[in-house]
């Protein structure tokens, strides 16, 4: 059985709400899908792509004087990967040993209140498997429950972008909630480090990561937990 995980990106294509027109662009930010890519697929991981849409997903923080954006976005099948993902409907939980977050301000329009994805995540996070994200990809984590009702976060300690980096970056009064505090009131204990810092957070088998500074880090988080399934497995 071949060794998967779920990348899931964000079908919104702006900092606001569809109809405003003025809103800034946004999407999936690149390198929180980059180099949790290349940490994987380099351990034998194959990444599938999911968005709530399906298809055409749109980008940000397009940076390639970062080598591993590059290398990413210079491929065309990826590249492609991103303009081509699956639905939620068309998504098999039981092949997917982890599923995968990925952040980017638009995240914050989309991924909280899709019913499909979020049915997805507990599935494999109650079958044994492994759930994460990164920066504003714990939007997608806050309206997961489990089969007993529970939050998925209740309980556990997350990491995710703050009021503070909210503040620092211009969009405390742009986003439709403020992810932190969100977290704390679905039962989550939200650790933060200073602005723009790496932080990541294992809980159980739930990882999480502050911004774009703690990608790798959530990718790297997983490799013993994904070891784990794989020692079970054997």
């Amino acid at each position: 059985m071949p060794k998967r995980i779920l990348f899931v990106l964000t079908s919104h294509d702006r900092k606001g709400q569809a109809e405003s027109k003025d809103a800034a662009p946004s999407g999936f930010y690149l390198s929180e899908v980059s180099h949790p890519y290349d940490v994987l697929t380099k351990e034998g991981y194959e990444i599938d792509f999911v968005s709530p849409k399906g298809g055409m997903t749109h980008v940000d923080g397009l940076d390639l004087s970062d080598p591993v954006n590059a290398s990413f976005w210079n491929n065309d099948s990826l590249r492609e990967a991103t303009k081509t993902t699956l639905k939620p409907s068309q998504i098999d939980p039981d092949v997917y040993d982890a599923v995968f977050y990925a952040g980017g301000h638009a995240t914050m329009w989309d991924l909280p209140d899709n019913i499909e994805l979020a049915g997805v995540s507990s599935r494999i996070y109650e079958k044994g498997g492994i759930v994460a994200a990164v920066c504003h990809g714990p939007a997608g984590l806050v309206n997961i429950r489990l089969s007993d009702n529970e939050y998925l976060v209740a309980g556990k300690k997350v990491s995710a972008f703050t009021n503070d980096e909210e503040r620092a970056v211009g969009l405390y009064d742009i986003v439709p909630f403020l992810l932190e505090d969100t977290l704390k009131q679905r039962g989550a204990e939200h650790l933060a480090a200073a602005n723009f810092q790496p932080q990541v957070i294992v809980s159980e088998r739930l990882v999480t990561g502050q911004n774009p500074a703690s990608a790798k880090g959530v990718a790297e988080a997983m490799l013993p937990l994904l070891a784990s399934i794989e020692n079970r497995r054997a």
